[in-house]
Protein backbone atom coordinates (compact mmCIF):
# COMPACT_ATOMS: atom_id res chain seq x y z
CA UNK A 1 0.00 0.00 0.00
CA UNK A 2 3.05 2.27 0.10
CA UNK A 3 2.12 3.19 3.82
CA UNK A 4 4.22 2.66 7.00
CA UNK A 5 2.93 0.53 9.73
CA UNK A 6 1.95 2.32 11.90
CA UNK A 7 -0.86 4.10 9.74
CA UNK A 8 -2.04 0.58 9.29
CA UNK A 9 -2.08 -1.03 12.65
CA UNK A 10 -4.03 2.43 13.80
CA UNK A 11 -6.81 1.21 11.43
CA UNK A 12 -6.33 -2.40 12.21
CA UNK A 13 -6.77 -1.32 16.14
CA UNK A 14 -9.51 0.42 15.19
CA UNK A 15 -11.58 -2.55 13.48
CA UNK A 16 -10.54 -4.58 16.33
CA UNK A 17 -12.24 -1.62 18.59
CA UNK A 18 -15.20 -1.67 16.56
CA UNK A 19 -15.72 -5.71 16.42
CA UNK A 20 -14.59 -6.32 12.78
CA UNK A 21 -11.67 -8.04 13.36
CA UNK A 22 -10.00 -9.80 16.59
CA UNK A 23 -6.50 -8.95 18.15
CA UNK A 24 -4.52 -11.94 19.72
CA UNK A 25 -1.49 -11.23 21.00
CA UNK A 26 2.01 -12.23 19.57
CA UNK A 27 0.01 -13.36 16.62
CA UNK A 28 -1.56 -10.75 14.63
CA UNK A 29 -5.32 -9.32 13.95
CA UNK A 30 -7.46 -11.98 12.68
CA UNK A 31 -10.92 -11.39 10.90
CA UNK A 32 -13.80 -12.46 13.02
CA UNK A 33 -15.15 -15.56 11.95
CA UNK A 34 -19.23 -15.37 11.22
CA UNK A 35 -21.36 -17.16 13.96
CA UNK A 36 -25.16 -17.28 14.74
CA UNK A 37 -24.07 -16.81 18.39
CA UNK A 38 -22.35 -13.59 18.12
CA UNK A 39 -24.95 -12.53 15.47
CA UNK A 40 -27.77 -13.23 17.81
CA UNK A 41 -25.54 -11.03 20.59
CA UNK A 42 -25.72 -8.39 18.55
CA UNK A 43 -29.16 -8.27 17.42
CA UNK A 44 -30.03 -8.23 21.28
CA UNK A 45 -28.26 -5.38 21.93
CA UNK A 46 -29.69 -3.60 18.58
CA UNK A 47 -32.79 -4.20 20.50
CA UNK A 48 -31.74 -2.77 23.85
CA UNK A 49 -30.42 0.56 22.21
CA UNK A 50 -33.07 0.87 20.07
CA UNK A 51 -36.29 0.58 22.58
CA UNK A 52 -34.33 3.20 24.66
CA UNK A 53 -34.05 5.82 21.86
CA UNK A 54 -37.30 5.05 20.69
CA UNK A 55 -38.53 5.76 25.10
CA UNK A 56 -36.18 8.99 25.45
CA UNK A 57 -37.45 9.97 21.52
CA UNK A 58 -41.28 10.09 22.94
CA UNK A 59 -39.74 12.23 25.79
CA UNK A 60 -37.75 14.72 24.37
CA UNK A 61 -38.84 15.18 20.68
CA UNK A 62 -40.40 18.01 19.64
CA UNK A 63 -43.52 17.54 17.29
CA UNK A 64 -41.10 19.10 14.68
CA UNK A 65 -39.10 16.55 15.32
CA UNK A 66 -41.93 13.34 15.11
CA UNK A 67 -42.85 14.79 11.95
CA UNK A 68 -39.26 13.87 10.67
CA UNK A 69 -39.86 10.76 11.34
CA UNK A 70 -43.62 10.54 9.84
CA UNK A 71 -42.28 12.10 6.81
CA UNK A 72 -39.31 10.00 6.08
CA UNK A 73 -41.84 7.20 6.62
CA UNK A 74 -43.89 8.37 4.39
CA UNK A 75 -41.35 9.34 1.57
CA UNK A 76 -40.18 5.72 1.29
CA UNK A 77 -42.97 3.56 1.97
CA UNK A 78 -44.58 3.40 -1.49
CA UNK A 79 -42.82 0.87 -3.39
CA UNK A 80 -40.38 0.14 -0.32
CA UNK A 81 -40.44 -3.53 -0.99
CA UNK A 82 -39.93 -2.98 -5.13
CA UNK A 83 -36.79 -1.73 -4.32
CA UNK A 84 -33.13 -3.17 -4.75
CA UNK A 85 -31.76 -5.13 -1.80
CA UNK A 86 -29.10 -2.44 -1.12
CA UNK A 87 -31.45 0.63 -1.24
CA UNK A 88 -34.41 -1.20 1.02
CA UNK A 89 -31.67 -1.75 3.30
CA UNK A 90 -30.15 1.86 3.13
CA UNK A 91 -33.76 3.07 3.41
CA UNK A 92 -34.44 0.76 6.61
CA UNK A 93 -31.39 1.55 8.46
CA UNK A 94 -31.77 5.31 7.71
CA UNK A 95 -35.35 4.52 9.86
CA UNK A 96 -33.63 3.59 12.81
CA UNK A 97 -31.04 5.61 12.59
CA UNK A 98 -33.21 8.57 12.65
CA UNK A 99 -34.92 7.08 15.88
CA UNK A 100 -31.90 6.89 17.35
CA UNK A 101 -31.07 10.88 16.41
CA UNK A 102 -34.61 11.83 17.69
CA UNK A 103 -33.64 10.35 21.20
CA UNK A 104 -31.23 13.58 21.61
CA UNK A 105 -28.38 11.45 23.03
CA UNK A 106 -25.46 11.63 20.20
CA UNK A 107 -24.54 7.91 21.66
CA UNK A 108 -26.90 6.36 21.47
CA UNK A 109 -26.63 7.07 17.61
CA UNK A 110 -22.80 6.16 17.77
CA UNK A 111 -23.38 2.55 19.07
CA UNK A 112 -26.20 1.72 17.07
CA UNK A 113 -24.64 2.96 13.55
CA UNK A 114 -21.38 0.38 15.31
CA UNK A 115 -24.25 -2.39 15.61
CA UNK A 116 -25.98 -1.73 12.22
CA UNK A 117 -22.13 -2.22 10.46
CA UNK A 118 -21.56 -4.99 11.89
CA UNK A 119 -24.56 -6.68 10.57
CA UNK A 120 -24.95 -5.09 7.45
CA UNK A 121 -23.60 -7.89 5.70
CA UNK A 122 -25.70 -10.41 6.88
CA UNK A 123 -29.03 -8.46 6.58
CA UNK A 124 -28.09 -7.38 2.93
CA UNK A 125 -28.27 -11.77 2.12
CA UNK A 126 -31.56 -11.51 4.45
CA UNK A 127 -33.18 -9.39 1.99
CA UNK A 128 -31.59 -10.63 -1.18
CA UNK A 129 -33.23 -13.87 -0.08
CA UNK A 130 -36.88 -12.84 0.91
CA UNK A 131 -38.11 -9.52 3.01
CA UNK A 132 -40.92 -10.14 5.27
CA UNK A 133 -44.26 -7.84 4.50
CA UNK A 134 -44.73 -7.50 8.11
CA UNK A 135 -41.36 -4.95 8.22
CA UNK A 136 -43.19 -2.77 6.48
CA UNK A 137 -47.01 -2.54 8.53
CA UNK A 138 -44.07 -3.04 11.60
CA UNK A 139 -42.43 0.15 10.52
CA UNK A 140 -46.01 2.18 9.86
CA UNK A 141 -46.91 0.96 13.48
CA UNK A 142 -44.09 1.95 15.46
CA UNK A 143 -44.13 5.71 13.35
CA UNK A 144 -48.04 5.90 14.51
CA UNK A 145 -46.91 4.70 18.44
CA UNK A 146 -44.39 7.80 17.65
CA UNK A 147 -47.09 10.09 16.80
CA UNK A 148 -48.78 8.85 20.00
CA UNK A 149 -45.69 9.11 22.17
CA UNK A 150 -47.07 5.88 23.28
CA UNK A 151 -43.20 4.20 24.16
CA UNK A 152 -44.47 1.37 25.64
CA UNK A 153 -46.14 0.27 22.49
CA UNK A 154 -43.33 1.31 20.23
CA UNK A 155 -40.79 -0.74 22.36
CA UNK A 156 -42.24 -3.58 21.73
CA UNK A 157 -43.10 -3.17 18.31
CA UNK A 158 -39.57 -2.48 17.84
CA UNK A 159 -38.58 -5.78 20.02
CA UNK A 160 -40.93 -8.12 17.32
CA UNK A 161 -40.01 -5.84 14.93
CA UNK A 162 -36.41 -7.24 15.17
CA UNK A 163 -36.82 -10.55 16.70
CA UNK A 164 -38.47 -10.71 12.92
CA UNK A 165 -34.90 -10.51 11.58
CA UNK A 166 -33.65 -12.48 14.07
CA UNK A 167 -35.85 -15.57 13.41
CA UNK A 168 -33.93 -15.28 9.74
CA UNK A 169 -30.22 -14.96 10.71
CA UNK A 170 -29.63 -18.83 10.73
CA UNK A 171 -30.54 -19.38 7.60
CA UNK A 172 -29.50 -16.47 6.11
CA UNK A 173 -25.85 -17.10 7.76
CA UNK A 174 -25.59 -20.35 5.65
CA UNK A 175 -26.36 -18.59 2.34
CA UNK A 176 -23.53 -16.14 3.53
CA UNK A 177 -20.65 -18.43 4.48
CA UNK A 178 -21.29 -20.05 1.08
CA UNK A 179 -21.19 -16.95 -0.90
CA UNK A 180 -18.06 -16.16 1.04
CA UNK A 181 -16.02 -19.37 0.52
CA UNK A 182 -17.26 -19.90 -2.69
CA UNK A 183 -16.17 -16.38 -3.78
CA UNK A 184 -12.56 -17.17 -2.50
CA UNK A 185 -9.61 -18.37 -4.99
CA UNK A 186 -9.58 -22.16 -4.23
CA UNK A 187 -5.35 -21.97 -3.93
CA UNK A 188 -5.72 -19.45 -1.28
CA UNK A 189 -6.02 -19.71 2.53
CA UNK A 190 -8.95 -19.75 4.16
CA UNK A 191 -10.07 -16.31 5.37
CA UNK A 192 -9.63 -15.69 9.24
CA UNK A 193 -6.52 -18.05 9.01
CA UNK A 194 -4.12 -15.45 7.37
CA UNK A 195 -1.75 -12.99 9.84
CA UNK A 196 -1.18 -9.51 8.37
CA UNK A 197 2.30 -9.98 7.67
CA UNK A 198 4.67 -7.47 10.08
CA UNK A 199 1.68 -6.19 12.07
Amino acid sequence: LGVSRTPVREALNRLASEGFVSLTPNRGFFVRSLSTEGLIDLYELRSIIECAAFRLMCERADDSEIGRLTAYWASIVDGYQDNPPDEILAKDEGFHLLIAELSGNPELVNQLAAIIARIRFIRRIQIERTHDPRQVSSHSEIVAAAVRRDSERGMTLLRDHIEMSVSATQDALKDALLKVYTSQDPAAPPRGRRRTKGI
